[in-house]
């Protein structure tokens, strides 16, 4: 209830006590089910890349996995799940801190695993002759800033487009955190993008509002943010409303991969089943905003969670190599489901031993540089001291 008269006589507590709701306690200050979601998200992509799309077994790959085959066809959707959850998480984890911290946060979780496998997959394409191009040393030093696409770099991966699409989202949603997180600023900020996303729709040929706007994606990272809102303050019609238009947003923005995928699939793909999957995916996060798997606390989520971002950036191409060195001399279940732990396998590797100890490295790092950052300027502001005059100087002689 919105009270506007200070005279008022309504009850305000449970809108305080609702504005006040804290988080529910997580083990080591994640939501297990988010680990959840983020490996299942991955498993989607990595099972689309092995099985329906990129890989070259020899054989149609309808033929090569006739069951798994049509399933896999919608595992692309992963990445709208990915971002449905990265919209939720950035609330989540950016919540009362400041523009510093989120810098922080973003540059550690995001570039420690990726300079790995922009290393080891150039070094696999290099080593290994196959259908993948190796990409010139100027082209890997790019990839090494994350910023290909601007750049006009080709990508060592391709699995590397989405991670400019975050790069974009924390770049707009930086100016919210500089202003401080509210409720009512994260609103704003969701339905003014969704305003952007729908003009850019209308407005192609403004490159600046495409950039930013992102009209393909925008609708899943505010989702998250909605669902976020509500995990944190409740649910309300406006958040619900919210939530039901970038659904409905994108399910129409993901019609153009839908065809493509539809034009390259051997069986007829269904266009229900992108709505369907993404349906799921909206109603397991309304489930984590309203609480429905507070009992789900397992602890092999976190590890879980943990080896998504190294094994979705290291599966496609170096596992496209080994399909098309392997492809005739092993069962293609068998390679598949072997590729698939033996990423996994790496993927703990890279985690435990490359951006566990380079993340807590570079966060300590960039800490001290911004501590030292406001040291220099708050020496920087207070007055100088008048120089005392020294003996034998022109001052003191003109006296």
């Amino acid at each position: 209830m919105t009270v506007t008269d200070p005279g008022s006589r309504v009850d305000t507590t449970p809108a305080v006590k609702r504005a006040e709701r804290p988080e529910p306690p997580a083990r080591g200050g994640r939501l297990a089910v988010l680990d959840g979601l983020r490996f299942l998200a991955v498993l989607l992509v990595v099972l689309y890349h092995y099985v329906a799309f990129g890989s070259d077994w020899g054989r149609p790959r309808a033929e090569a996995f006739p069951v798994l085959y049509l399933p896999a066809s919608y595992g692309w959707l992963g990445v709208q799940l990915f971002f449905l959850i990265s919209g939720f998480v950035i609330c989540l984890s950016c919540w009362g801190r400041s523009l510093s911290d989120f810098f922080t946060s973003r540059v550690v979780r995001l570039f420690p695993a990726y300079w790995f496998a922009v290393a080891a997959t150039t070094l696999v394409v290099a080593l290994v002759p196959g259908a993948t191009v190796p990409r010139s040393w100027p082209d890997v030093l790019t990839n090494l800033t994350m910023l290909e696409y601007p750049f006009g770099a080709p990508y060592v991966d391709g699995v590397y487009w989405s991670l400019w699409v975050e790069a974009r989202f924390y770049l707009i949603f930086a100016v919210v955190v500089w202003l401080g997180l509210s409720y009512r600023k994260v609103l704003a900020f969701c339905f003014l993008w969704a305003a952007a996303g729908v003009l850019a729709y209308g407005l192609p040929g403004v490159p600046l509002l495409q950039a930013l706007a992102m009209p393909e994606y925008c609708w899943f990272f505010i989702g998250g943010m909605a669902f976020h809102l509500m995990r944190r303050f409740g649910p309300d019609l406006l958040l619900w409303l919210l939530v039901g238009f970038s659904f409905l947003a994108g399910v129409r923005a993901t019609q153009p991969t839908y065809r493509f995928v539809a034009a390259n699939s051997a069986y007829a793909l269904p266009e229900w089943g992108v709505t369907a999957l993404l349906a799921v995916f909206y109603l397991l996060m309304a489930g984590v905003a309203l609480d429905w798997f507070r009992r789900i606390d397992w602890r092999w989520l976190s590890t879980a969670g943990a080896v998504t971002y190294p094994l979705y950036l290291l599966h496609e191409y170096i596992g496209w190599e080994a399909i098309e060195k392997l492809r005739y001399d092993v069962n293609p279940w068998v390679l598949a489901g072997s590729l698939l732990v033996l990423m996994l396998a790496a993927s703990w590797a890279v985690n435990r031993y490359v951006e566990q100890p380079l993340s807590r490295w570079m966060k300590g790092q960039l800490r001290r540089s911004f501590e030292r950052m406001r040291t220099v300027d708050r020496e920087a502001a207070l007055p100088r001291p008048r120089s005392e005059p020294r003996p034998g100087s022109d001052v003191g002689a003109r006296r």
